[in-house]
């Protein structure tokens, strides 16, 4: 018995100011490319490199939208939903490989900084401020509707710190002189982007290995199932997520009293897994017996139900 669910896109998530977002993130991104090559900056272009991170997210968060609209089919029952979490684990692969090249190359030069020319370091990263905050404003109005927009909301305001720390650089550099702070605001970007990476990848692998959603305690699910009125003990039980903010559950759950009124108790335990754990596909066959699923490892009986029989009996 499965639980009534929507496999639709989110109202929430336009496409527009996306699209606007992202034209917008990709033209300076090739400009601010073409300015850390001809001024000298790592900073800039550590900056760039940060800066795809932002034109990936708006990407992924577009195709997802895009080939999310596709229906189910005999191959592919569940949808294309797992293209947003294939892209993403794609691109922190390659995001680690930039922040490593761009960590490298800041040692090579902190051993012979190159001359600056921080004036236009400064105007290229003026301009990347700009094009982040009218991103960010562009954004805002559906970030929380929607998880895939709210993700590349982040993405562009944590690249528009990094366009902060080279704006500070620049200034730096035209007052002191000292061309290695260059390299350094390199090495900071470059630290700061490594850490999201890596939660990407992780978040990207535990879905594709079809982990337990992050914010969902499965022990939790499990105390609160057999907390339900009637239920002596659950077997089988999974949860995982198909893409980012589509938990299922599937479970086989034994009610002793055959008699009770198991679809009243059914769509009790369905309501309660969706307001206390936002999980709207369920999968709950109730059972008056365990069936051959059971077994020592995934079957769970009530704590208290568990100590009486354990406990020794007085006669």
């Amino acid at each position: 018995m499965g639980a009534g669910h929507s496999h639709g896109i989110s109202a929430g998530q336009n496409e527009k100011p996306l699209w606007i977002a992202l034209s917008l993130t990709t033209a300076f991104l090739i400009a601010e490319v073409v300015g850390g090559i001809l001024t000298n900056s790592l900073a800039l272009i550590s900056d760039a490199a940060h800066m795809f991170t932002d034109a990936a997210a708006l990407a992924i968060s577009l195709a997802a939208i895009r080939i999310g609209k596709r229906p189910a089919d005999h191959l592919r029952t569940f949808g294309y939903y797992r293209f947003e979490i294939l892209a993403a684990a794609f691109n922190a692969i390659l995001l680690f490989l930039v922040a490593l090249y761009i960590l490298y190359e800041a040692y090579q030069r902190l051993q012979n900084p190159p001359e600056i020319q921080s004036r236009a370091m400064l105007i290229i990263a003026c301009l990347g401020l700009v094009i982040n905050l009218i991103s960010m404003r562009l954004l805002s109005a559906g970030k929380d509707k929607s998880l895939n927009v709210k993700g590349a909301y982040l993405e562009v305001w944590s690249d528009m710190l990094g366009s902060v720390g080279v704006i500070a650089g620049a200034l730096l550099i035209q007052g002191t002189g000292w061309t290695w702070i260059d390299s350094v605001i390199a090495v900071g970007i470059g630290l700061w982007v490594l850490p999201r990476t890596w939660t990407l990848l992780k978040e990207s692998m535990n879905v594709l290995l079809e982990g337990v959603p992050e914010g969902i305690g499965l022990a939790e699910v499990q105390e609160a199932i057999l907390a339900q009125p009637g239920v002596t003990s659950l077997h089988d039980l999974h949860v995982w997520s198909i893409s980012s903010g589509k938990a299922s559950l599937t479970v086989h759950v034994v009610c002793a009293d055959a008699n009770a009124d198991w679809p009243s108790q059914l769509e009790a335990i369905r309501s309660m897994l969706a307001e206390r754990f936002d999980i709207h596909h369920s999968t709950i066959q109730l059972e008056s017996t365990p069936c051959e699923q059971d077994s020592d490892v995934h079957a769970f009986a009530p704590a208290a139900q568990e100590h009486d029989e354990k406990a020794p009996h007085s006669h």
